[in-house]
């Protein structure tokens, strides 16, 4: 409604200024004819009075009465609806043609004010009911003679015809003005409701999606704006819907991922506590058990932390100039003693320098989450690899295993939170993680604005790789590929 009220006030606007100006405009030009009509009549009848004029002539205009020679000089031409007179100084009528006429000849207040050039008059109705409105134009005749009288001519017409015209006229437009109101009123109505039916779809439609229903979608008409609208509200509900799906999932594997551990230590807790005298090796075997699930509940709990805050974009980086091969070597170092209490062989090339900009203490846990799940899924006696080399703009740094790989229908989840594929990897110790190793590792890869790939997958083992970019410092040597491993 008020789409269209605006349309048809615009449009009205536009509908009364321009029949104002088509109507001022055909008023000017009916009145510029008229005065140019009046303006040749008083020309025509001052060259017939002057070509008449004689001694005669002169002698009745001093009889002040209406002779043949005025008369003869006012016969010819004739101007239909125009009416000529002769006026003396005194203001009598000489003679006028055509004698009997329905218009009502009208002079001005002052004629005696008449200059030799020709002077317009309007004179209005005499009273409301009297069609006597007139305009005239009037000019001085110059005397026969220097002792000569002066007279007037005087040449008027009506204006009823020229208002009875712009009275039409009026009307036309007035009547034209409303018919095309209500036609682009109505136009305007219809269109509005036709473009704006797909909105009140939508907003029909948006009223029963709720977080229980996201999976509800708006209708898309055309593909106009509102159907690309439309388009992007749904792929909007279908960001939502998975971000929900994702978050209850989320929230369905930490709560069975807290329960067990928290399970193991309420049941140890209370097995401890059914006697009331134990010795102090059964008391030290429950706290231990307490305290390796505490541990457990600990790493758990951080890790959703890190995600949390990565999620958020609150996960901030400290940057600080770095070696790689140095935090690798590092790293390596560290879990290298997991290695060897598990029996498997952690091995690295000889890594050359390679100068970076990034967080050290997220560098080291994205590899040491690598590296703690291939040492944990590779059987006793397997090798794990390690390899730096620049690739291009890259550093490019892989962790390789020989364990049992991924199979192929599993390898797309991975990353996914809380997800583990026990049933191809199962950790020889019996221990497996929360599933959130990987999914922190490729976050903080992300930070860094690289990225974290599953390589390869197979019988032979898997690979993962990280490719971090790089820009070499000025002054700065370029990194020579390490050596292929063999």
């Amino acid at each position: 409604m008020r789409l269209t009220l605006w349309y048809v006030g615009a449009f009205s606007v536009v509908l009364i200024l321009f029949s104002a100006g088509v109507y001022f405009f055909v008023e000017h030009i009916l009145r510029e004819r008229m005065d140019a009509n009046l303006r040749f009549t008083l020309q025509v009848t001052s060259s017939a009075l002057t070509r008449h004029a004689a001694p005669s002539f002169s002698s009745d205009l001093k009889g002040g009465v209406e002779h043949s020679s005025v008369a003869e000089a006012l016969e010819d031409p004739r101007f239909p609806g125009q009416m000529v007179a002769v006026v003396d100084a005194e203001g009598r009528v000489l003679a006028r043609r055509p004698v009997s006429s329905a218009l009502v000849f009208r002079l001005p207040a002052l004629p005696l004010r008449a200059s030799p050039s020709p002077q317009f008059y309007e004179l209005p109705e005499s009273s409301s009911d009297a069609d006597d409105s007139c305009r005239g134009i009037y000019q001085l005749l110059t005397p026969v003679s220097s002792s000569g009288p002066s007279s007037i001519i005087v040449v008027t017409a009506s204006m009823e015809s020229l208002s009875d015209q712009l009275d039409a006229l009026q009307n036309v437009l007035a009547i034209a003005i409303v018919l095309a109101l209500l036609l682009a009123g109505g136009g305007g109505w219809f269109l509005a409701r036709h473009s704006l039916s797909p909105l009140a779809a939508m907003a029909s439609a948006t009223e029963r999606i709720t977080a229980n229903k996201l999976e509800e979608r708006l209708p898309v008409g055309s593909s106009d704006e509102l159907g690309r609208l439309a388009s992007r509200f749904n792929d909007l509900l279908s960001r939502l819907s998975a971000s929900f799906s994702q978050q209850r999932q989320f929230m369905a594997d930490a709560s069975h991922e807290l329960r067990t551990p928290l399970s193991v230590v309420r049941t140890a807790a209370q097995v401890a506590l059914q006697k009331p005298k134990r010795s102090v090796s059964e008391y030290r075997e429950a706290l231990a058990v307490i305290e390796q699930q505490a541990g457990r509940l600990s790493s758990i709990v951080e890790d959703m932390f890190a995600l949390t805050r990565a999620d958020m974009n609150q996960l901030s980086l400290a940057i600080d100039e770095l070696y790689l091969d140095e935090v690798i070597a590092d790293t390596i170092r560290t879990s290298d003693v997991l290695a060897q209490r598990k029996g498997v062989h952690l091995k690295s090339q000889d890594m050359q320098e390679a100068p970076y900009r990034g967080d050290e203490r997220l560098l080291r846990q994205m590899i040491s989450n690598l590296l703690d799940n291939a040492i944990k899924f590779t059987p006793e006696g397997g090798t794990v690899e390690v390899q730096l080399q620049q690739a291009g703009t890259s550093y490019e740094i892989t962790v390789s295993d020989t364990g049992c790989g991924i199979p192929d229908e599993l390898q797309p989840r991975i990353f996914e939170r809380f997800f583990r594929a026990d049933t191809a990897r199962v950790g020889t110790n019996g221990l497996g993680g929360a599933g959130l190793g990987l999914a922190i590792a490729r976050s903080i890869a992300e930070l860094h604005q690289g990225r974290l790939t599953l390589k390869n997958s197979g019988p032979e083992g898997s690979t993962f790789c990280i490719l971090l970019p790089f820009v070499p410092p000025v002054g700065e040597p370029a990194i020579r590929p390490c050596p292929t491993a063999n």
